[in-house]
C-alpha cells in the first residue's frame, strides 16, 4: 500500500469500525475485492475526514462530525451531502458524493464522497513542487477566480433553491453568530460588547445573493501535480449557503493570513499558512481582483472583514468550549481561548474601535 502525503494513521479515540465499514460498502457500492484501510486526513479542526481504500484499485473519503457533543444544527452531514449532490453537476470542483448514513452503522452520521488526487498547499509548498515567487501569485489569482466563479453560478438552477432562504442573510448571520458566541463563551474570553453592538449598528442592505463555500480558504483546495496552479478540488462544504457573497469574500480573507500580521494571528490555528509567505497576495490585491473579476462593488469590505474576524473567534470558540468541558481531548484546542481573544481584539481594530 503506497500512503499519500496528506493522511496519516487514524488519531487516538477516532477510529472507525472496520469491520463493519467493509461490510457495509460491500453491501452499498462496487468495492474490490482486499482488505479496508482506514486513514485520516490531519488538517482541519471540526468534521473528522478519513481515507478509505482497498487496494490501489479503490478509495472514497469518509466526513463525520467530531467527538463529543456538537452545537444544534452543526456538522450536519446529510446537508453537506445535499448540497455536494447539488453542486457536483455545475461546480465540478466540488467531489462527486457517494452516499449518506444516518448514524446506525457507527454512532454518527456520515457520507462517501470521491477521493481527490492533487496538491494540498497548507503551511509549506509540497517537497515535489518549486516554491517560487511566481507560483505564490498564481496560486492567488486561481483562489481569487474560482471563488468569483462560483459566485456567478445560479443558485436557481440547482436544488440548493429549495434548501435555502436568502433573506435577511446578514441580519441572521449577525445575530446568529452573536448568540453562538455567547452560549459558548467560558470565563477567559471577552465579551465582545462594543464589537457585538457595531456590527448590530452597521449591517449593510445588501439584496444580492449567490452560492456561496463560507469556508473558503487555501488549504481546503487541491492543485494538479502537473500544473501546480490549477485547481483540481474544493472540499469543506459543511458552510455553504446562498447569502451575500461579500460574506464569502470576508470569511476568505480571515484565514487569508499576510505577512505582516501580527504573530499571533498568524499562528493561531497552528503553523502560519503559506499565504503569509512572499508571492502571496494581500488581502488588499486579493479582493481588488475579486472587485474586477466579478464586477461587484466592495466599498463595505470592512464590515465583512470585521463580521468575518467575529465569526471565525465563534467557531474556535466552539471548539475551545468543547476542549475545556472535556468533549475532545485534542492538545491542538488547549490554547485557543488566546487565539479567540487575539480575533476579537483584531475585529475591533478592523471597525475602528
Amino acid at each position: 500500500m503506497v500512503y499519500t502525503e496528506d493522511t496519516r494513521p487514524v488519531r487516538q479515540g477516532e477510529e472507525l469500525d472496520v469491520n463493519k465499514l467493509e461490510r457495509f460498502l460491500r453491501q452499498k457500492l462496487e468495492v474490490p475485492s482486499g482488505d479496508l484501510v482506514i486513514r485520516q486526513f490531519g488538517a482541519g479542526h471540526s468534521n473528522l475526514t478519513y481515507e478509505l481504500s482497498v487496494g490501489e484499485e479503490w478509495k472514497a473519503v469518509l466526513r463525520r462530525p467530531p467527538m463529543g457533543p456538537v452545537a444544534p444544527k452543526a456538522h450536519d452531514m446529510e446537508r453537506e451531502f445535499k448540497v455536494l449532490q447539488s453542486l457536483h453537476p455545475v461546480f465540478p470542483l466540488a467531489p462527486k458524493p457517494y452516499l449518506y448514513e444516518s448514524g446506525n452503522l457507527i454512532g454518527r452520521p456520515f457520507f462517501l464522497m470521491e477521493r481527490r488526487e492533487g496538491l494540498v498547499f497548507d503551511h509549506a509548498f509540497p517537497e515535489a513542487v518549486e516554491a517560487t515567487d511566481q507560483l505564490g501569485r498564481q496560486l492567488s489569482e486561481t483562489m481569487v477566480d474560482r471563488l468569483a466563479e462560483l459566485h456567478s453560478l445560479d443558485y436557481q438552477q440547482t436544488s440548493l433553491k429549495d434548501m435555502v432562504k436568502p433573506e435577511g442573510f446578514m441580519e441572521r448571520q449577525v445575530y446568529g453568530w452573536i448568540k453562538r458566541y455567547e452560549k459558548a463563551r467560558t470565563d477567559d474570553v471577552v465579551s465582545g460588547k462594543r464589537l457585538k453592538t457595531w456590527l448590530i449598528d452597521h449591517i449593510p442592505l445588501s439584496n444580492e445573493a449567490t452560492i456561496i463555500h463560507y469556508d473558503y480558504k487555501l488549504n481546503n483546495a487541491m492543485f494538479s501535480k502537473e500544473d501546480p496552479s490549477r485547481m483540481v478540488g474544493l472540499f469543506d462544504w459543511e458552510m455553504t449557503t446562498v447569502g451575500d457573497p461579500l460574506a464569502d469574500v470576508g470569511a476568505a480573507m480571515s484565514y487569508w493570513i499576510q505577512k505582516d500580521d501580527p504573530e499571533l494571528l498568524k499562528t493561531g490555528l497552528g503553523k502560519p499558512p503559506l499565504t503569509a509567505q512572499d508571492g502571496f497576495y494581500t488581502r488588499e490585491e486579493f479582493i481588488q481582483r475579486y472587485a474586477e473579476k466579478s464586477g461587484r462593488h466592495v466599498d463595505d469590505i470592512d464590515f465583512y472583514l470585521t463580521f468575518a474576524y467575529f465569526k471565525l473567534a465563534g467557531i474556535v470558540q466552539q471548539i475551545y468550549y468543547r476542549y475545556k468541558n472535556g468533549q475532545t481531548q485534542d492538545p491542538r484546542f488547549a490554547g485557543m481561548h488566546v487565539f479567540v481573544n487575539q480575533l476579537i481584539h483584531h475585529a475591533e481594530e478592523t471597525a475602528g474601535l
